[in-house]
């Protein structure tokens, strides 16, 4: 089974090659890729399928990006192994390794995912500008980090957010444990952006995402915390269309948020190719020792 690595300012992702749709993942077997210590390593899985055979995993997006003429489908899972509907460092890594490999010509591309078609552009330099559709407030909410609380802006951006300004250093803020979502509309959870907002228009990020803990970065974080900016500035939907620069532990993004097409841009990079042992795969914790989906798995290696 072939797999690549990638990373977008340091949120990293194990790439899994699938053009043709043969392969069914399972919860226990994403986490098990993911596991820092015992797998490769990573905050997520990108399946690079087509549209046309992306399978029930996708949902009716697949369908409806093939219906739309885009030829690729993004199957994002989180470490844990859950499905997530979108990633705004994942669709820039996953059009990296299109272009990279052969498999799509830049420097545009449109990708299905299941937060709708994004489409993807790359620069000269070799950074990528997505467009990340609209991003909107839906209201407020507030967390529990450890012994603090903070609230903020309920934000979608395809996937929920909870993104709040601070006034302390971000490094503050206790993110070792999950956040206590306590008040405001999250019945599917969110990631949790804490942001501090500088006088040169930038913003200190860091973020716990929904199934995957603390990240070095985080796309939609980026947007949804750009958002937020733009709301304490007095700047949302006034007509100024302000690019952010948010710094994350992982390197720098440019975000120019929007209600009608936020542009997320940023580096995206393939670190390495390689090939998973079918050994390893066979042996997958748990009673079962080679599930139906695991099976899958080696039938493409």
């Amino acid at each position: 089974m072939q797999f690549a690595k990638g990373h977008g300012t340091g949120n990293d992702f194990v790439i899994l090659p699938d053009p043709e749709g043969q392969l069914e993942l399972s919860a226990r077997t994403v986490a098990r890729i993911c596991d820092r210590h015992a797998g490769l390593g990573g905050d997520g899985v990108l399946r690079v399928v087509r549209s046309a055979v992306a399978g029930p995993a996708a949902g009716d997006w697949g369908r409806r990006a093939a219906e739309r003429g885009v030829e690729w489908f993004m199957d994002y899972r989180n470490a844990d192994g859950s499905i997530a509907e979108m990633c705004g460092n994942g669709i820039r890594v996953f059009t990296r390794y299109l272009i990279d490999t052969g498999l799509a010509n830049g420097p545009e591309l449109a990708i299905g995912t299941r937060a709708g078609v994004r489409v993807v552009r790359e620069a000269l330099d070799g950074r990528l500008t997505v467009d990340m559709g609209p991003a909107r407030i839906t209201g407020r909410g507030a967390a529990r980090l450890g012994a603090r609380a903070v609230s903020g802006l309920a934000v979608s951006v395809g996937n929920p957010h909870l993104a709040c300004v601070v006034d302390d250093p971000v490094a503050d803020y206790d993110l070792s444990a999950a956040p206590v979502l306590t008040e405001g509309d999250f019945p599917e959870g969110a990631n949790v952006e804490i942001l501090r907002l500088a006088d040169d228009g930038s913003a200190q990020m860091r973020v716990y995402e929904r199934g995957s803990g603390v990240t070095l970065s985080c796309g939609t974080g980026a947007v949804a915390a750009a958002v937020a900016a733009a709301v304490a500035a007095g700047e949302w939907l006034n007509g100024a269309e302000r690019t952010w620069m948010v710094d994350v532990p992982g390197g720098r993004l440019a975000v120019t948020p929007s209600d009608t097409a936020s542009l997320l841009s940023g580096p995206a990079v393939i670190v390495a190719r390689g090939e998973l042992d079918d050994r390893w795969l066979a042996e997958a914790p748990g009673p079962a020792r080679r599930p139906a989906a695991v099976s899958a798995l080696l039938a493409i290696g």
